[in-house]
Parts: C-alpha cells; sequence; structure tokens
C-alpha cells in the first residue's frame, strides 16, 4: 500500500467520511457506537445498519490470546484496521494508551490509521501523567489532523478522583486538541449531567445495563454511547449457553446466523 503524507487524506476514505463521523455526534440523538473484534463482526454490525463501528480492545486482545490494556496488541488492532479502514462504514478504533508513552510514536500509530482509512481513535489515560496523555494527543492531531481523537479518562472506570478530577484531565486534554472526550463508568445522571455543562465537545459514556438507558442518556446531553467489550462478551456468553443447553438436549435459542451469510461477512471486499 502507498503511504500518504501525515495528515494527508487516507487512499480509501475522503476527507468528508471525516466530517460526516464529526456530525455524528451531534445528531437529534447519541451515537451508539457498537464495538466489533474481528472483521465478520465489523460487517454483521454495519449491516444491522450502524454507520460508524468501533473496535475493542479486549475482543481484539481476547481473539489473538493476549492480554487486553498492556500495549501488547499494537500489531493485532492495526491489521485489524487494515482489514476494516476500507470497509462500507466509518471506523473508529480502541489504541488502549496509544501503546506507547512517546508521542512520537503513538501520533506514527495514529497515522498509519488514518492511511488505511480509519476516521477516529480512542485514547485512554489509564490515569497515567495527564500531561504526557495531552502531549499524545498533540501529536496525533498534528500527524493526522483529521482523525477523530476521543479522550478517555479513567477516573471513573478505575474508581479514582471522580468528576472534579475528570474535568481536570478532560479539560487538559480538550486543550491539546481532542475532539471528543470518553467517561467510562460514570452512570450517575447528576455526574454526566455535570460533565455535559462543563464541555465543549462531545460526551462519550459507556453504556451499562445497570445505569441510564439511551433516552435518559440523550436527555442528559450524552452525544457518544460506546458498547465497549459488551458484545463480544455477551457473543462468548451466548456460545456457552448454547453448548450448554445442546449437551442438556435442548435445542438453542436465540439468533443463529446462517453460514452463507457469515462467509459473506467474512469475505474481504
Amino acid at each position: 500500500m502507498t503511504d500518504s503524507s501525515p495528515g494527508g487524506p487516507p487512499p480509501h476514505r475522503p476527507r468528508s467520511s471525516s466530517a460526516a463521523f464529526a456530525a455524528l455526534h451531534h445528531g437529534d440523538r447519541p451515537l451508539l457506537l457498537p464495538n466489533a473484534w474481528a472483521h465478520a463482526s465489523a460487517h454483521a454490525l454495519a449491516a444491522a445498519g450502524f454507520p460508524a463501528v468501533a473496535t475493542t480492545s479486549l475482543g481484539t486482545a481476547a481473539a489473538a490470546g493476549l492480554p487486553d490494556g498492556t500495549s501488547a496488541t499494537r500489531d493485532e488492532t492495526l491489521r485489524l484496521a487494515l482489514a476494516l479502514g476500507g470497509g462500507p462504514f466509518l471506523l473508529t478504533v480502541d489504541a488502549e494508551d496509544g501503546f506507547s508513552e512517546d508521542p512520537d510514536e503513538v501520533a506514527e500509530f495514529a497515522r498509519k490509521l488514518w492511511v488505511v482509512g480509519v476516521v477516529g481513535v480512542n485514547l485512554e489515560d489509564g490515569l497515567g501523567s495527564a500531561r504526557r496523555h495531552a502531549a499524545k494527543i498533540a501529536a496525533v492531531k498534528s500527524a493526522a489532523p483529521g482523525l477523530f481523537v476521543n479522550a478517555r479518562t479513567d477516573t471513573h472506570w478505575l474508581g479514582e478522583g471522580g468528576t472534579t478530577a475528570a474535568l481536570a484531565r478532560l479539560d487538559a486534554y480538550r486543550e491539546a486538541g481532542a475532539d471528543g472526550v470518553f467517561v467510562p463508568g460514570v452512570t450517575d445522571p447528576r455526574e454526566i449531567a455535570e460533565l455535559v455543562r462543563h464541555l465543549d465537545v462531545p460526551l462519550n459514556v459507556l453504556y451499562s445495563p445497570d445505569g441510564p438507558g439511551i433516552d435518559r442518556l440523550a436527555d442528559l446531553g450524552v452525544s457518544r454511547i460506546s458498547l465497549g467489550s459488551l458484545l463480544y462478551r455477551r457473543a462468548l456468553g451466548a456460545a456457552l449457553d448454547a453448548a450448554a443447553d445442546i449437551l442438556r438436549g435442548r435445542a438453542p435459542t436465540g439468533t443463529t446466523p446462517a453460514y452463507e451469510t457469515v462467509r459473506a461477512y467474512s469475505t474481504p471486499r
């Protein structure tokens, strides 16, 4: 594949695709973003009507037999992006912490994503240095200005700091050039409303079966709702349930796509 200069449009995606992805954060309803872990799952979700699909770091890691959240899946993530970047949907990639502590290395990884047609990237701080995370964001925006950077803080996910700490970090990330911000683990409507009031960029939250539903999150002003690893874990759970049903002499329930359907989803296009 011929490389393009940093910041140039990707060969498989016109600039309008990046603008279209950004616009999905400003619709009448929040962007519900499902997370895929393989070629077939991404194409199946797109065929179901989702205009944008994300990857899940847990699903990508688990499918490859690697640990999640340890920067071990850089190559697997890039391979998945290469396979999906030219697909008939907008693709954003979960890149953990950028797979490096060096902002220049993170920027180069992001540029490679942009070149293969990815329109967005999610970068998490892991509650490490906010200054270093801001430097990564700034470097990515310099290398690939059109890439939608969703800056994640783990204050609520890891249970440290709460809303005050989250806002301090998010302000730094916004100043560094983040296009949107992500606070997984926040489910309290009052905290979500406080974040929305303070921010001037789209707020992304992680869907929780025990938290507010989509309508309530929309009322609170949330712009993007990610499903994270939920679909991967549900798929694994469905496989275990089906195996247990068959073992007990029962026909498995739930949706079972036809062989040819899955084969079609798995065929490179």
